[in-house]
């Protein structure tokens, strides 16, 4: 590494050791709801008093904002440092940087590898984090640069991962908990998206994806399984809105599921 990457390197470390637990949000498949998830879990955990950070590095699809109705926000830049964008909470602090905060509306990000990475390690390196309880990190589908980035840069860190039932999404989600292990990088857990419905008519569970499929994977594959979530139209409405599930919603079933998940999260990164 030359000079200014030792530097960047550096501030990196600084930063992330004010952070107690880091959490890498992956999906080998795109379509599964993972920013969904992360937004909810994050905010989620927020509400129970912890501070927490949230960091949107999926820059071709920066959904974050929009699903915490902070589009309208920027970021501002003091003494050269970069200020997250804080989320007003009655408990807890959530602190918020996204690629959407620095362009335009319906600008198309065209990007290669290098300036990614480039990225992330202003985010890591140049954003005021500050002391957290956690920092949790929307990453895009796959397994290339950004969340290899990521892993290499952020020691410590730990993977949830998310999937739907089928056996396709199953099939990419395999690779996904393979890329964490290579990187030696601890599975947090697999968490089973869109995991039935409910039908509002007759209230029998349809299962559109199938289900289990998770459930199943993690026992296979030796990794905790932190729950399923169902495919529930008022978290796809809630996400729109700008008003995230578990902070708006009244509904109890899912908001439980969600909570569980959170508390087993909470157990698996203390360990």
């Amino acid at each position: 590494m030359d000079q200014k990457q030792v530097e960047v390197r550096k501030r990196i470390d600084e930063r992330m050791a004010k952070i107690k637990h880091k959490v890498v949000i992956l999906s080998n498949k795109g379509g599964v709801g993972k920013t969904t998830v992360s937004v909810n879990l994050a905010m989620g955990i927020a509400l129970k008093g912890y501070s927490v950070g949230l960091m949107d590095a999926d820059f071709h699809g920066p959904n974050v904002p929009k699903m915490l109705g902070l589009k309208e926000q920027g970021m501002a830049v003091n003494s050269g440092e970069m200020v997250p964008v804080s989320m007003p909470l009655d408990s807890g602090l959530l602190k918020v940087v996204s690629v959407a905060f620095l362009t335009e509306k319906n600008s198309a990000i065209v990007w290669r590898g290098m300036f990614k990475m480039s990225i992330i390690n202003q985010f890591l390196a140049d954003v005021r984090w500050g002391g957290l309880d956690y920092l949790f990190v929307d990453m895009p589908p796959g397994t290339s640069d950004e969340p290899l980035s990521v892993a290499q840069l952020v020691p410590g860190a730990r993977a949830v991962i998310v999937t739907t039932p089928q056996d396709v999404a199953l099939l990419d989600s395999r690779k996904a908990v393979d890329f964490a292990c290579k990187l030696n990088m601890t599975v947090a857990g697999i968490v089973e998206n869109m995991s039935g419905l409910l039908c509002p008519h007759c209230s029998q569970e349809i299962e559109l994806f199938g289900k289990g499929g998770g459930e199943r994977m993690s026992c296979e594959l030796g990794v905790p399984f932190l729950g399923r979530i169902p495919l529930e139209p008022a978290i796809v409405m809630s996400g729109d809105k700008g008003k995230p599930f578990v902070g708006e919603n009244t509904e109890v079933k899912i908001k439980v599921i969600f909570m569980k998940i959170i508390k087993k999260i909470e157990a698996n990164t203390k360990i």
